[in-house]
């Protein structure tokens, strides 16, 4: 089954890319390689939800939250190489978590990306990762993600 039937399989489609919210690209490719942006859980052109992991959001809110932030990588990822089976691997996943000074579950908030991605794209979605937390990000979102993908 290839990654776009299996999307459909998991009730999910691919969301068109998020627009960048500054002096950026939302993905570049270098040779076997694409970089995403970072990405945000923005559905429709909206930011999903606003807070602090910890504190406003709750570990599972943060973790579909870093789900949706995957989805719009892959959307990223797709917009440089046409077609989400041409991704041998993905490298590198990057989770950012806006969150409390004293939480420390960011790993479970970034199962949810690394979860989706290996759902997706089976062995070829299991990754190194770095899960990381931070006072605050990008229009106070709770949670960003970004990724390094072989192609």
């Amino acid at each position: 089954m290839n990654p776009e039937e299996k999307l459909a399989e998991l009730g999910l489609t691919l969301p068109e890319v998020v627009a960048p919210l500054a002096a950026y690209v939302p993905a570049v490719r270098s040779g076997d390689h694409v970089y995403t942006s970072g990405q945000l859980p923005i559905v429709d052109g909206k930011l999903v939800r606003t807070g602090k992991v910890g504190a406003e959001v709750t570990v599972d809110e943060g973790r579909d939250l870093a789900r949706i932030c995957a989805l719009n990588a892959l959307a990223a990822l797709k917009s440089q190489v046409g077609d989400l089976s041409a991704i041998k691997r993905i490298v590198k996943v990057v989770v950012f978590v806006a969150s409390t000074p004293d939480f420390t579950a960011q790993p479970q908030v970034g199962n949810g990306a690394s979860e989706l991605l290996r759902d997706v794209l089976g062995d070829a979605g299991v990754h190194a990762r770095s899960a990381v937390g931070v006072a605050v990000l990008p229009l106070d979102a709770p949670v960003e993600v970004e990724l390094i993908a072989e192609v």
